[in-house]
């Protein structure tokens, strides 16, 4: 096989830290001309302030990439479970910021 047929392997590590996740239920997208910058934050209602949690900085290619990725496992997900709903496209905001709702 020719060497530019063989796929280069990576080794990726874990660490235990980053293995246990950071929970974000809200993004917020910036780019310039060479980078696309996504924050993580985690807000919770009736906590006036939040902080970021986690950024990630892409490039272009990169951030189209994860798009590709994320549309593609959003796919897999559906395709298994169902389809996600999406509570905005309902009129419907995510997260309640109010006094709590009437049930």
């Amino acid at each position: 096989m020719s060497d530019s047929k063989q796929q280069q392997q990576i080794n990726i590590e874990l660490t235990e830290e980053v293995a246990d996740g950071i929970y974000a239920n809200l993004a917020v997208i910036n780019h310039s001309a060479s980078e696309f910058i996504v924050d993580f934050i985690n807000i919770m209602p009736g906590v006036p302030k939040a902080k970021v949690k986690s950024r990630i900085i892409l490039t272009p290619q990169h951030a189209k990439r994860l798009v590709r990725a994320l549309n593609e496992n959003v796919k897999r997900f559906e395709n298994v479970h169902g389809v996600i709903k999406d509570y905005e496209k309902a009129g419907n905001p995510p997260i309640n910021f109010g006094r709590g709702s009437e049930a």
